[in-house]
């Protein structure tokens, strides 16, 4: 499959980056609307997004290219070529927590508040963005068989564009997506739950994601490494820890406060 959207001779519109930017327009619209809903001003979120965006896409490129020095103090020039893959969704969620944590101070917004906002964002935006990899034939399994492929009911254009290199591979870009919309669902339910707390989207995030990418990477074959370990798993199960935790500790609050339904909770838990 062409993994060009659209020549225009001098100027080329890559699938991948078509894929970013749909799923950053679904998530931020979705974060726009839930902000409303707790009055954050929409101006205050622009700004917000103006400055998250690339901070995030910056933070997921440096990530990749970090551990692949061998290949970019080489060939310098690759690192700016974005469109052809190599950002690293953990790098881009470690830069958004730091931006989402210096501007939630200085304007004095509820981080927890602002960030249970911004997962669910997050997360089907990770849905949609993993199409780009699609796209370019990356993120990809080990080799299977086509009967294999076609027990899985999967259309056809996902099936012939997994055959690469001679061979049929897990569509393990699929499997994160699929793992991601159901996550995004999950989400939307639990927060529209009564007693839910501030903070706990996101630590249910935390796990959810944590737990399918952990299990999802142990499949991929162009993991990006510390020694003999798959750095996404390490991170992964990080991830988990970091999640449990805040869970533990939002659930040891009073029942009836902090609760993220109640609109008189906004600014009354300090990260």
């Amino acid at each position: 499959m062409n993994p060009i959207f659209l020549d225009l001779g001098v100027i080329r519109i890559y699938w991948y980056s078509v894929m970013i930017f749909i799923g950053l327009l679904i998530g931020g619209i979705l974060a726009l609307k839930e902000a409303k809903k707790w009055k954050i001003p929409e101006d205050l979120m622009i700004n917000y997004f103006f400055f998250l965006i690339p901070i995030a896409l910056i933070g997921a490129r440096l990530y990749y290219v970090l551990f692949n020095l061998d290949y970019y103090s080489t060939n310098f020039l690759a690192i700016f070529r974005v469109w052809e893959g190599g950002l690293a969704i953990h790098g881009g969620i470690i830069a958004g927590i730091l931006w989402t944590l210096f501007y939630t101070k200085k304007y004095k917004v509820n981080f927890f508040r602002m960030a249970d906002i911004m997962v669910v964002s997050l997360i089907i935006g990770q849905a949609i963005g993993r199409w780009g990899n699609f796209f370019n034939q990356e993120a990809y399994g080990p080799v299977t068989t086509l009967d294999f492929l076609n027990k899985l009911h999967l259309p056809n254009f996902i099936i012939d564009n997994m055959y690469i290199n001679g061979a049929y591979h897990h569509p393990t870009f699929l499997y994160e997506s699929l793992w991601c919309i159901i996550g995004f669902i999950l989400l939307l339910i639990i927060r529209r739950y009564k007693y839910i707390k501030i903070g706990q989207v996101t630590s249910i995030y935390f796990i959810w994601y944590g737990i399918g990418r952990f299990l999802i990477e142990s499949l991929r074959t162009d993991s990006l490494m510390l020694g003999n370990f798959k750095m996404a798993q390490l991170v992964s199960l990080l991830m988990i820890v970091v999640g449990l935790g805040l869970m533990l500790f939002f659930q040891k609050k009073s029942v009836f406060k902090n609760q993220y339904n109640n609109k008189e909770n906004t600014n009354d838990i300090n990260f």
